[in-house]
């Protein structure tokens, strides 16, 4: 008798990439088959994610295309796992009657169970969030490759006033730093070349006295070919301490994503972002004096309510101020059981939609101009395969996470580091030639 398989599809951010990898492990381990295809599938689960109000109608429009694959094969189980599992369970189960197990994020130990208890007819339902699970003695499956992700903890103790995270991933809690070492050094025999340690705020990160500068000083110094970034920063708790401890390992990659979200302290104080414009201001200047060349990257939200003109304004100045090299930039959408979903949404839905162009176009023109003021320069780059437009291409990143390509050579392979002479670039992109 075959083993039974399982098709994942996920959604949303690299944790939920990293958590996939976790559920993966567990049920290879209960002896069930991944699936390349959904229709080789005898389980089909999607990884959800509620950040957004658009990925979560994304997944509802995927359920309704399960119910023709359902009339072939009556018996496929079909789950939700993730975040949206555990904010709209009720709601998945009762009325979306193709759904079969609903799993939130702390419960995927028991996903085998689940599974057994709807081959039975049962409806599975795990949706309680822990205070103390890690997943931390689980080795993730992953397939042979160049990059990897790695959850270094899960939750967020910060309540921003319009972030769903801490009431579907529940509250701070870390691995433990061995854990992730070994994690690492095992990655690094299977050939891997670089690792993103992730975390919901990786700066709050703590196992006894070692805090997050100390774990990023101990993974890069596991294997000096294996680039460590991380993600994602808040600003409030980004020390001089870790800018010391990248600036001192020359394979921590040079590069921050701090979400700044609004460039006005009234705006900020609304959110609870427990942070200034100055401070972070501060916190841009300090790491660029550090580490001259360094680049940042950020999220940014058009339209908070009671956001006004001059708010706005005040985003595309700090834009002007820092020059980022890239944005995740949206519009406010109100999420249900958070703060600012009791506020009123008050920013016509015009004005959200000129104010985020604007924020976009801004973006666009900073982008292309710190690209093009590279040209001429030259940067080692990881090689990450060829172009996804053409084979005639390689493509890889700098450590400053710019992409960049140059033109194939025999003898290149992945997971090469090159040095590259950027010739010319756009607003996304950095093309050159191999230097020797």
């Amino acid at each position: 008798m075959r083993k039974n398989s399982v098709f994942i599809e996920t959604y949303g951010c690299q944790m939920n990439l990293a958590d996939t990898e976790v559920v993966m492990s567990i049920l290879v381990s209960n002896g069930y088959e991944i699936a390349k295809e959904l229709k080789e599938a005898d389980v089909v689960l999607l990884n959800t994610c509620s950040v957004r109000e658009n990925a979560e109608q994304r997944i509802y429009g995927r359920l309704g295309n399960f119910k023709r694959y359902k009339e072939t094969n009556p018996n496929m189980v079909v789950g939700i796992l993730g975040c949206m599992a555990e904010r709209l369970r009720q709601d998945l189960v009762e009325d979306k009657k193709v759904v079969d197990l609903v799993v939130g994020p702390d419960e995927y130990r028991r996903l085998p169970e689940f599974i057994d208890k709807a081959y039975g007819g049962e409806k599975g339902i795990g949706v309680r969030l822990s205070r103390v699970e890690t997943y931390d003695d689980i080795m993730p499956y992953r397939e042979d490759g160049l990059q990897a992700w790695i959850s270094v903890m899960r939750g967020c103790d910060k309540f921003c006033t319009y972030c769903v995270v801490p009431f579907t991933r529940g509250r701070e809690r870390s691995r433990s730093l061995e854990s992730i070492v070994n994690e690492i050094k095992q990655l690094s025999a299977r050939g891997f070349r670089e690792v993103t340690l992730l975390g919901q705020n990786v700066n709050s990160y703590l196992d006894g006295s070692n805090d997050f500068a100390d774990l990023l000083a101990a993974c890069a110094e596991v294997d000096p070919l294996i680039r460590i970034r991380y993600t994602t920063s808040h600003p409030q708790d980004l020390s001089e301490k870790l800018l010391l401890t990248m600036a001192a390992h020359k394979n921590i990659c040079k590069y921050i994503h701090l979400p700044v979200q609004s460039g006005s302290n009234r705006i900020l104080e609304a959110m609870n972002r427990t942070y200034t414009i100055e401070h972070y201001l501060h916190i841009i200047a300090m790491a660029k004096e550090i580490m001259p060349g360094i680049s940042f990257s950020t999220d940014i939200i058009a339209g908070f309510p009671g956001e006004t003109w001059e708010d706005h304004l005040a985003t595309l100045d700090v834009m002007q101020k820092v020059k980022y090299d890239g944005a995740f930039m949206f519009k406010y959408s109100p999420r249900e059981g958070t703060k600012a979903f009791k506020m009123e949404d008050d920013v016509p839905e015009e004005q959200k939609t000129k104010r985020l162009q604007e924020i976009i176009d801004l973006q666009q023109k900073i982008a292309a101009e710190i690209n093009q003021a590279l040209t001429g320069s030259t940067d080692v780059v990881l090689v990450e395969g060829t172009s996804k437009k053409s084979d005639l291409w390689w493509a890889g990143r700098t450590d400053s996470n710019k992409v960049v390509v140059f033109p194939y050579r025999e003898g290149i392979k992945k997971g090469d580091y090159v040095t590259v002479k950027v010739v010319r670039s756009t607003t996304a992109t950095l093309i050159g030639e191999l230097v020797g």
